[in-house]
């Protein structure tokens, strides 16, 4: 049996996830998930694998969060501040 952790290496391996869609595969809450992928991202540095988070960006200007460091998906849109934001995708590489 294989921890929360490698199962979402393993997900995250094969294509792109956003966090919702991590935690209804391994039925966990999503906030659990961005626990999980910070601990992910140092674990993998180790073993010359990346985690790499593909953008949010604004649905109603396209603005895009490119430069933001957290997981979680942003709550405003900075230049129209919208709360229409699209959420991050994570994938293994």
């Amino acid at each position: 049996m294989s921890t929360i952790r490698q199962q979402l290496i393993a997900l995250l391996s094969q294509r792109e996830y956003s966090a919702r869609e991590l935690s209804q595969a391994l039925h966990i809450r999503e906030k659990e998930v961005y626990e999980h992928l910070s601990h992910i991202a140092r674990s993998l540095a180790s073993q010359k694998r990346k985690l790499l988070t593909l953008p949010s960006d604004c649905i109603s200007c396209g603005y895009e969060f490119e430069d933001r460091r957290r997981f979680t998906k942003p709550c405003r849109c900075p230049r129209c501040r919208s709360e229409r934001i699209r959420e991050p995708a994570y994938r293994i590489v």
